[in-house]
């Protein structure tokens, strides 16, 4: 092995002092293979390189049982350095791939597959990408970070704060990667990415607008007929706006009084009420399978594009609340279910949602609910 230094054996090793910066020895002119002892007394191994231009370069080795053995890895990092600086480069993605292997090192396998699948759909083939870590700069991911907002003037609301909110999330892996490059002293600041913020007050959904019964039926005879249907569908069931647009006349069982319905959370069966049971008898009349079950008057599928304007036009006439949206029609559809004392359980089946997204949206319907029911019982 290379000259004696103090780490070239486990009993050295257990001898020296835990501390942050870490005991090197020489392997070479301008390299050095490093062991940082941490406080539970295990270690990590680290390579240094200093290039033509003097800089040094870091680069985090991990874990080995052996001297020899980190001392190769850190030679093989020198050598891939000295047949270019080139390579001694770290990029973004690179940062990122090493991120997710350590995740799963650690057991994270979780965590490793959601941060690999937002680094494969956000970053892997952006230019970001193949910048080294140390020319990253706060401007490029405040930059990336906006690119990932819904901001057409078609996009309502509740569009814009589900991408803010999903923006947040990718923010956080990707910082959480760089964050780990630091303390691995593959780059020696945060300032390409500590400044960037991520979107306030976006993770709680806005309190979406409740229709009355009367708000319900005002704004029904303020929509055109092919879209008062669309309305009436969406109070009837609670289905999402995009559930209902791609739903078929075939997805409507009539024997079973059930709805099929396909959406961001797959696909579900769903039991409807008699009044839905009638209204889909109706909509599906003489209607292919594969036909669209709630069409525009011009026979096409709807989508936001399509009733965007129309929607809002109604609304006004009705003169409801701007806050009112497509969503809030499923909003009050779930209200009414939870505040006619249905079982959170079945309701979140029915909307294809989770028991905790209906307990903290609708949770203090329900205690009205139990309030009134508690008021029956005779205590004292």
């Amino acid at each position: 092995s290379a000259m004696s230094n103090e780490i070239d054996s486990k009993t050295k090793r257990d001898k020296l002092a835990p501390r942050r910066e870490p005991y090197w020895a020489p392997l070479q002119k301008g390299a050095a293979v490093g062991f940082r002892k941490l406080e539970n007394g295990t270690g990590t191994w680290i390579a240094r390189w200093r290039d033509d231009e003097g800089k040094q370069k870091y680069r985090a080795l991990g874990e080995f049982d052996k001297f020899d053995d980190a001392a190769k890895a850190a030679r093989a990092w020198v050598e891939s350095c000295e047949q270019g600086a080139k390579t001694g480069v770290t990029t973004v993605k690179e940062v990122c791939e090493d991120y997710i292997k350590a995740l799963c090192a650690e057991g994270r396998h979780a965590t490793a597959k959601d941060a690999e699948g937002r680094f494969t759909r956000l970053i892997y083939d952006e230019p970001l990408a193949r910048l080294p870590i140390d020319k990253l700069r706060a401007t490029t991911v405040s930059k990336w970070l906006n690119e990932q907002i819904e901001d057409d003037e078609e996009a309502d609301e509740e569009d814009v704060r589900r991408s803010k909110d999903s923006a947040n999330r990718n923010l956080a892996t990707l910082k959480a990667a760089l964050n780990r490059a630091l303390r691995h002293r593959v780059v020696t600041t945060n300032a390409g990415w500590a400044t960037v913020q991520k979107f306030p007050k976006v993770g709680a959904r806005r309190k979406d607008a409740f229709l009355s019964m009367e708000q319900r039926k005002a704004l029904l005879a303020a929509c055109p007929e092919d879209l008062a249907l669309f309305v009436k569908a969406a109070l009837l069931t609670g289905a999402r706006p995009g559930e209902l647009a791609t739903l078929n006349a075939g997805d409507f069982d009539k024997q079973l009084g059930a709805l099929t319905l396909t959406g961001k959370t797959g696909r579900r069966t769903v039991a409807i009420s008699s009044a839905a049971v009638a209204f889909f008898i109706e909509a599906g009349k003489d209607k292919l399978p594969a036909a669209p079950m709630l069409a525009t008057s011009y026979g096409q599928r709807w989508d936001k594009d399509a009733w965007k304007k129309i929607f809002k036009a109604a609304v006004e006439a009705a003169q409801l609340p701007d806050a009112v949206v497509m969503y809030s029609l499923r909003h009050t559809a779930i209200s009414e279910m939870i505040l006619s004392g249905m079982d959170s359980l079945i309701v979140a089946k029915l909307a294809g949602t989770s028991v905790a997204m209906i307990e903290s949206n609708y949770g203090h319907l329900r205690h009205d609910v139990v309030t009134a029911k508690l008021d029956r019982v005779a205590m004292l």
